[in-house]
């Protein structure tokens, strides 16, 4: 299974292109936010949710088997319950990922860090949620919990994940 879900992230990464991101507008330009120019769009959605992933390149032989990314989320919520309904059940059905453990020392409002294992390797997970003009705004940085790219690209990865964040507030 892991060689098939490699294939595809690979199918999906040379269909994707090297265009790099920068200012990203969603839900009719209720929430914006802006990206590094590094990142690297794989998938978008439109709709309700609407989505928006972003790999971002390992150059370590760590990529040959993981995929960092971030994705965005924007879902239509009526008002701050809908919004705290949605929150509660993304955080909950993250629990259930294999080898779930919570992250400790990195504590965030409205939002969690924890780890998790994908195809048996462990990952760094970072959420946070937002209540922007009526929508739930998920923003999901996951990475591999160690790269052979070492400590200065997992400072750029959480560095970047929280430039993203900052523009999401504003």
């Amino acid at each position: 299974m892991s060689f098939l879900r490699n294939t595809v992230l690979i199918g999906a990464l040379l269909l994707a292109g090297h265009a790099g991101a920068a200012d990203v507008s969603m839900a009719g330009g209720s929430v914006s936010f802006h990206t590094p120019d590094n990142w690297v769009g794989i998938m978008e959605t439109q709709g309700d949710p609407e989505v928006h992933v972003y790999q971002v390149p390992d150059p370590s032989p760590t990529a040959g088997s993981t995929l960092a990314r971030v994705t965005v989320t924007v879902k239509q919520a009526a008002d701050l319950a809908d919004f705290q309904q949605y929150m509660s059940g993304a955080m909950a059905k993250a629990r259930t990922l294999d080898g779930y453990q919570p992250a400790t020392g990195r504590t965030q409002p409205n939002g969690q860090a924890y780890t998790a294992k994908e195809a048996g390797a462990p990952f760094s997970y970072s959420e946070r949620y937002w209540f922007v003009h009526s929508h739930a705004v998920q923003l999901r940085c996951v990475r591999p919990a160690q790269s052979q790219a070492g400590a200065a690209w997992i400072a750029a990865f959480d560095k970047g994940c929280d430039a993203v964040a900052a523009s999401l507030q504003q």
